[in-house]
């Protein structure tokens, strides 16, 4: 591969400028920089289209938002234009956590990593969707993440009570924290970038 898919670079640009002026946490602007750079190589692009999960009738409306910076708008304009190449997938509630609608009211997408439109191990970069009133279950994984908000939702990490960081918001999860997520009155939608080299993931976000 010489030439990255022209779209998937419009997406990593636009989304490194939206984690770049959004990211305040030390550990993850550092965590973000390495995965940028790292982004820098090209990857093996995976062949064929996406497929969508029951969760993705409500895409449309999760992505009928407002941003307030340039940057952002520009991450969920290069999203539209990738999110047909995304293989959404579900992930199993193994903590009995999880509110009773979700396995058809959520769908993780990677876009690079392991079955993403760029087929990488060094790097994850995916989104998450859910439908309104859905809790995502309590989860935990070796690699440092952070987390790139695009709609109203709520989340806990650690010891946290809940909290709603708003569209455009960040955090950033250590490595091995417990954290979970959950949308409110309307869908919810988030993109998270993760360094599995840190340590060795055993879930997906």
């Amino acid at each position: 591969m010489t030439n990255r898919d022209q779209d998937l670079q419009y997406f990593i640009d636009a989304c490194f400028a939206a984690f770049d002026q959004t990211v305040s946490d030390p550990e993850g602007r550092r965590s973000i920089a390495e995965i940028f750079r790292l982004l820098a190589l090209l990857g093996e692009q995976r062949e064929g289209g996406g497929t969508r999960m029951p969760a993705c009738v409500h895409l449309h409306n999760a992505l009928h938002v407002s941003p307030a910076t340039e940057s952002l708008r520009r991450t969920l304009d290069a999203f539209r234009a990738i999110e047909p190449k995304i293989t959404w997938r579900r992930r199993e509630d193994t903590t009995g956590t999880a509110s009773e609608n979700f396995n058809d009211g959520h769908a993780n997408g990677m876009i690079i990593g392991p079955g993403g439109i760029e087929l990488r191990s060094d790097v994850w970069l995916g989104v998450t969707l859910m439908a309104p009133k859905t809790r995502y279950p309590d989860h935990t994984h070796a690699p440092e993440e952070t987390y790139l908000v695009m709609s109203e939702g709520e989340f806990q990490h650690g010891e946290s009570s809940w909290f709603s960081p708003g569209v455009g918001g960040t955090f950033y999860n250590p490595p091995g924290i417990w954290h979970a997520m959950r949308s409110v009155e309307k869908p919810l939608l988030a993109f998270w970038a993760l360094r599995p080299c840190t340590g060795r993931a055993n879930s997906t976000d």
